[in-house]
């Protein structure tokens, strides 16, 4: 620890808490339909927008017509997108001539980035084609980013209003949420990083002299291109023949390896600066390199790498504020911004705590540079990690599969509460809903009366669709997890024996079932079983969610409004806070803390002991 990484600390957090009112009051004002100062040069685009599309912006929809909107519109956008990968070796900009995606990999990408989860098991500059990449991906981190906030607004929106049976308007939510907010603040971030040094050009990737060329070994293909094999006898660990049934020896195909000169490198280009830019300000996640901001040109300075954090806390720190103002409780939003912010500095406080330890395993050699850049370091690594998870967002700029135990468990932590501080864009503030309703109901339970909300009284079906908001996604993540590691098609991918491996495989279906996008590495995830059961838990943790969440304000909407009494729980103390943080806090532990038992947290020990996995 030195001044600067101190200095660095509090101008992230302390620049994040004081944009948090401007940004937020701007989103309220374009979502309730006030003026702003881009209304003058925008508002004939909204309107184009509108007549284009047949919408009328003041029609009112139901929960139910609501969330079908959301789910109509992303199936739509998921055909497509699977549609681009799986044709993008016909398809224009494609300077490397890239093949077309196969069909798994097109379906849990096009699912991965229709719903915000952006999860990928593929490197971007050798499978995508700028094409896919530009039209497809970054489209729809455009598109998803709206969506979720789209379903934010109508949340809030909805729990300030009394016996109504309309949430508002999807495709005006987001129409809004595009052309005043998404777009202009993306095109806005992308500048500083283009300065930067951010590639952003269409040309195709440069090739490079070595300045100190090399001979590795590759594999030996004939003339068709097909990898060469040749069978060997396959050993044992003691490295004798193993025999089969007959007594003969049982042969395996090893590769044919030949020597080969390295005197050049291509050096991968393209529009990156706008695609790190919606991904980093709007929870995508994703990379358009495989080693994600990690790679020079996606992350080339110290600045850079500051403000490609600071972008990750920026809109969902806002958002909690803006709910605030649609509820019409400021004092609310600020209780829920301030648990939300002592789980997230506690987080990141445990993991810079545990990856600054001595590990035994390594000689305890200081600072631990495994799976990390040098121009990075240690503290901006670890705190990257913990604000992609605390919030919905996915990239990294380090390997989570490096780090020390317990510092890879806050990460992985941050993920399976459910993203909750701050969390991704619109999901992040109704994932936390569910677990305040939650919390308002242990209240009343407590005190022997009904539970009241923001005004309304709760009853069994804000109840039941709470406990679905919490728990489906819990078991979307562990349910698949608990085949992974039992079937050989889930063992086949991992890279790492005993509990680290389990905490791969954990983590793996952990983001996706909460959306996160994020890798812990380590784990071979482009196969047919891996995506298409990353897809599946990817589906049930945005969908979910969303049905529970509306379906919980529309009913609410329709109920009158009671007056406060003495019995009437506060939502913006002291009290409530403790009360929320311990509630989320418990149903977490009570739900994964056995398996976290069996992943990081007996590694802890074992790496304590000089073992490692």
């Amino acid at each position: 620890m030195n001044s600067i990484e101190i200095f660095q600390i509090v101008l992230f957090f302390g620049l994040g808490i004081a944009l948090t009112p401007v940004v937020g009051r701007f989103m309220a004002r374009v979502f309730t339909g006030e003026k702003t100062f881009l209304h003058p040069l925008l508002s004939p685009l909204e309107r184009v927008i509108y007549r284009l599309s047949g919408v009328d912006p003041a029609e009112e929809m139901s929960w139910l017509k609501y969330f079908l909107a959301i789910l109509i519109f992303t199936t739509v956008g998921f055909v497509s997108l699977m549609a681009i990968m799986m044709t993008q070796a016909w398809l224009p900009l494609n300077p490397q001539s890239l093949p077309n995606c196969s069909w798994h990999l097109a379906f849990m990408q096009a699912w991965s980035f229709t719903c915000n989860a952006d999860w990928q098991s593929y490197s971007g500059e050798s499978t995508m084609s700028n094409f896919s990449q530009v039209i497809g991906l970054m489209v729809h981190q455009f598109l998803s980013g709206a969506g979720g906030l789209a379903v934010l607004v109508a949340v809030g929106r909805a729990l300030k209003r009394a016996s109504i049976k309309t949430v508002g308007n999807f495709w005006t939510d987001m129409t809004r949420g595009l052309v005043y907010f998404v777009i202009p603040l993306s095109v806005l971030w992308a500048i500083p990083l283009a300065w930067q040094g951010v590639p952003q050009t269409w040309k195709p990737f440069e090739t490079a002299a070595l300045v100190e060329p090399y001979t590795t070994q590759v594999q030996k293909t004939d003339d068709k291109g097909a990898p060469v094999t040749t069978s060997v006898p396959k050993t044992d660990d003691k490295g004798n023949a193993v025999k089969g049934l007959d007594g003969k020896p049982v042969m395996v195909d090893q590769p044919v390896m030949v020597d080969q000169r390295v005197e050049t490198q291509s050096i991968p280009v393209g529009p990156v600066a706008s695609f790190v830019s919606i991904k980093q300000l709007f929870t995508n996640g994703g990379g358009w390199f495989g080693v994600n901001s990690a790679h020079p040109y996606e992350n080339p300075t110290p600045l850079s790498n500051f403000l490609e954090l600071l972008a990750i806390i920026v809109v969902p720190m806002a958002q909690v504020y803006m709910f605030g103002l649609l509820i019409g409780n400021r004092k609310h939003a600020w209780c829920l911004f301030s648990v939300m912010m002592a789980l997230f500095v506690g987080s990141f406080a445990v993991a810079w705590w545990a990856e600054a330890q001595p590990n035994p395993v390594v000689q305890n050699i200081q600072p631990l540079m495994e799976g990390k850049e040098q121009r990075i370091g240690v503290m901006n690594s670890v705190l990257w990690a913990v604000s992609c998870t605390a919030i919905d967002n996915g990239s990294v700029n380090s390997m989570h599969d490096s780090f020390t135990p317990i510092a890879g468990l806050m990460p992985m932590w941050n993920i399976l509460i459910g993203e909750i501080m701050f969390g991704g864009i619109g999901c992040g503030m109704y994932c936390m809903l569910f677990h305040v309703l939650i919390t308002v109901f242990i209240a009343g339970l407590m005190i022997g009366r009904t539970p009241e909300y923001l005004g309304k009284k709760l009853g069994a079906w804000e109840a039941t669709w709470s406990c679905i908001g919490v728990l489906v996604p819990n078991a979307a993540c562990l349910i698949p997890t608990a085949i992974a590691v039992m079937v050989p098609q889930g063992l086949s991918s991992m890279n790492n024996a005993g509990p680290h491996g389990l905490s791969e495989v954990l983590y793996c279906f952990g983001e996706a079932a909460n959306n996160n996008g994020s890798a812990f590495a380590g784990l071979s995830a482009n196969t047919v079983f891996y995506n298409v059961g990353t897809a599946i838990c990817i589906i049930i943790g945005r969908f979910v969610p969303i049905v529970a969440a509306l379906a919980i304000v529309g009913r609410l909407a329709s109920k009158k409004t009671v007056e406060p009494s003495a019995g009437t729980l506060p939502t913006h103390g002291w009290t409530f806070g403790l009360s929320l943080t311990g509630v989320i806090v418990v149903v977490a532990a009570l739900t994964f803390f056995p398996v976290l038992c069996l992943g990081p947290i007996i590694e802890q020990g074992l790496m304590a002991a000089g073992r490692a996995f």
